[in-house]
């Protein structure tokens, strides 16, 4: 096959374009620039898509005897990337920069100019596995390194996509054995630190970032019967489930803390309360997208709402386009904008958007309304300082 490898300038994606060769297709390496600022250099595991890491790329494709090219996608990337995660806090919701990188960038844009010049498949250091049927359909299936799947942001690749995809990482025991391998062929980039956080955010301050880009709209943080707490600078601050940086200026009655139940960016409204009102029963998500078979009736799967979350078993159900799903496993952690990724087993068969939420022990998942319930947790759904931060986690290089 003709491969078009997409190269980051990181371990992973090195690695599996040097497992492409070995596997004897036509490999042609491609680093997508995706910073309109080309002078920017990368700062240990901050950030990503820099002149430092083109740059790694390039050494490594020389060192594999591939060709390799710059695409600059800039423009594709700040439209359907960037203006999409600020559009996202500014009405309220949590997204996750790496899911629509993975649909919009990485598996619409490079895949579309890839099979436009001939190309069989694009390869990419996600640690996911596509697995043949019995049919020849291609499935996508979670990685043999549990630690490092990535099954959860391609959960939003259609079958097609999943049909010309190659993920030459998905059956390395570890990442330690994926570095060692690097070491061995000698690749450059064999010690580079993965990239965390969110790469067009490389100082990690993502409540900055949002203030630069929406400026300040000034609302009130209140209690669950409307009682004022504090005052906060904009909304888009905020993320259901965050504890920290809520600007209260009084305790709780009790003295138990408080966290973000919902945002109405409308109103400019922040409503806390306690631990208990953030678990969550039953999800309703839009925009659905199906790579494997479309769960009829109500279907019993495993669902995953945070890119390193565990899966919970679930019902899931088809509603007039959109999915619901009842757990049987309470989720906390959840906010509107974060993406629902649907299982079977190991394979992946879609995902949707979440919508809304019902607290445990009330409606079903057909009667979810908007912005309920999320944990306190700092992972995938807040920064750890309780600033705004990605839906569901960055993904590594």
């Amino acid at each position: 096959m003709r491969v078009l490898a997409a190269m980051s300038g990181g371990v992973d994606s090195a690695v599996a374009a040097a497992r492409a060769v070995d596997a004897g297709h036509e490999v042609v390496g491609v680093h997508m620039a995706l910073n309109r600022n080309p002078g920017t250099l990368r700062t240990g595991s901050r950030g990503c898509c820099t002149i430092e890491d083109a740059l790694d790329a390039r050494r490594a494709a020389d060192l594999l005897g591939i060709p390799f090219y710059v695409w600059d996608l800039s423009d594709d990337f700040v439209e359907d990337v960037v203006e999409d995660f600020v559009a996202e806090y500014a009405a309220g919701r949590t997204p996750n920069p790496c899911v629509r990188c993975n649909e919009r960038i990485k598996f619409a844009a490079l895949l579309d100019k890839g099979i436009a010049l001939g190309f069989d498949a694009v390869a990419t250091g996600h640690y996911a596995r596509v697995v043949r049927g019995e049919d020849g359909t291609a499935q996508l299936h979670r990685a043999a390194d549990a630690a490092k799947d990535q099954s959860y942001v391609l959960a939003v690749l259609d079958a097609d996509q999943v049909a010309h995809a190659l993920f030459p990482l998905g059956d390395a025991p570890t990442k330690a054995e994926v570095r060692a391998e690097a070491v061995r062929r000698g690749l450059p980039v064999a010690d580079k630190p993965d990239s965390h956080d969110i790469c067009f955010i490389p100082d990690g301050d993502t409540r900055g970032f949002l203030a630069d880009k929406l400026g300040e709209a000034p609302g009130e943080v209140v209690d669950e019967d409307g009682r004022v707490l504090g005052t906060h600078a904009g909304t888009y601050g905020f993320t259901v489930g965050q504890r920290k940086g809520l600007g209260i200026s009084r305790p709780a009655a009790d003295g138990r803390p408080r966290y973000v139940l919902s945002i109405e960016p409308v109103r400019r409204t922040v409503t806390v309360g306690p631990a208990e009102r953030l678990s969550v029963g039953a999800l309703r998500a839009v925009d659905p997208v199906w790579n494997g078979p479309v769960p009829q009736g109500p279907a019993e799967v495993h669902v995953q709402v945070r890119a390193h979350g565990e899966p919970v078993p679930a019902v899931a159900r088809l509603r007039d386009g959109e999915l619901h799903v009842d757990l049987r496993t309470p989720l906390t952690g959840v906010a509107p904008g974060q993406t629902v990724a649907v299982y079977r087993g190991t394979r992946v068969l879609g995902s949707a958007t979440i919508a809304g939420t019902t607290p445990a022990g009330t409606a079903p998942a057909g009667t979810a309304s908007d912005g309920t319930a999320s944990d306190g947790t700092a992972s995938d759904g807040t920064a750890s300082d309780g600033t705004a931060s990605a839906g569901a986690g960055a993904t590594t290089s």
